[in-house]
């Protein structure tokens, strides 16, 4: 008698407007009812990040830090504590390279040394500066969708918010990256197993300032980091695209690797080159 044949796992796959842009969660590996509360609880999860860093909403964490932490210590959440502490981490580690009181295409006149973070998750900045955690909270609420679905028993899953990708399980996903000069075209870099990446690409209208000098840098490149977290990958473009060779350090330091992709279609790897697994 010839056995049954496996009935398919069913896999779900949802996309809804959040972080400025189209964030996608795919889960499998439980029925199909599961997957859905899943699904809502891993978007509820994103939603959380982006009411509490939002640059524009006037309630958020965020804007609340950058009225009032000049003139008093401000408490906010256990999400924010954590993105700030990274932030402030990294911005440390790369010597300004990465800088959260950077607004993308402008010159901080305080850095991210007048950040103070003190006890009781209170956040104090010692001289007037405009905080964007834009180049770090979308890897955040990627990595906090991740965490979601995993609390629930999802067993294997993706979360894509726009170029910053984590996937977890058993199963690889195929990496192909856009080409910098030619929309149509791609560039395949392997498959991702249990880890994150994240992209930026600089064209001429959106390249990026070195914080420390306001220089523009980055003209023309695909950047993309592979990395343990979403967050991680995430802040680390920054840093390359404003100082390849000092980034060296600090993906070696965060068990990260990272391509530059240019106009003419080369890469150049940066630490390992291939393939792409990364354990998580």
């Amino acid at each position: 008698m010839k056995p049954p044949s496996p009935i398919p796992e069913p896999t779900l796959r949802r996309a809804r407007p959040l972080l400025g842009t189209l964030v996608e969660i795919q889960a499998s590996g439980l029925p199909a009812a599961r997957l859905e509360r899943a699904l809502t609880k891993a978007f509820a999860a994103v939603a959380r990040v982006q009411a509490l860093m939002s640059f524009h909403d006037p309630a958020s964490d965020l804007s609340r830090l950058n009225r009032l932490a000049a003139r008093r210590a401000v408490r906010v959440d256990a999400a924010t504590w954590t993105v700030l502490r990274h932030a402030v981490t990294l911005a440390r580690a790369s010597e300004g390279r990465f800088d959260p009181s950077a607004r993308p295409g402008e010159i901080s006149h305080a850095n991210w040394r007048a950040i103070h973070l003190l006890p009781g998750r209170r956040v104090r900045f010692l001289a007037p500066l405009t905080l964007d955690l834009g180049g770090i909270a979308k890897g955040y609420a990627v990595d906090r969708a991740v965490a979601a679905l995993r609390r629930v028993g999802v067993p294997r899953g993706l979360v894509n918010a726009g170029g910053d990708l984590r996937v977890f399980g058993p199963s690889s996903t195929p990496i192909h990256v856009r080409h910098p000069a030619q929309p149509g075209a791609f560039f395949p870099l392997g498959e991702l197993h249990d880890g994150a990446l994240a992209t930026s690409a600089l064209t001429y209208a959106d390249a990026l300032l070195d914080p420390r000098t306001g220089t523009a840098c980055g003209h023309g490149l695909s950047i993309t980091v592979l990395a343990p977290t979403a967050l991680l990958a995430d802040a680390l473009t920054k840093v390359i695209a404003v100082d390849p060779t000092a980034a060296r350090p600090l993906l070696t330091r965060h068990r990260a690797r990272a391509v530059v992709l240019d106009t003419r279609g080369r890469a150049v790897w940066l630490n390992a080159p291939a393939p792409l697994r990364h354990v998580a």
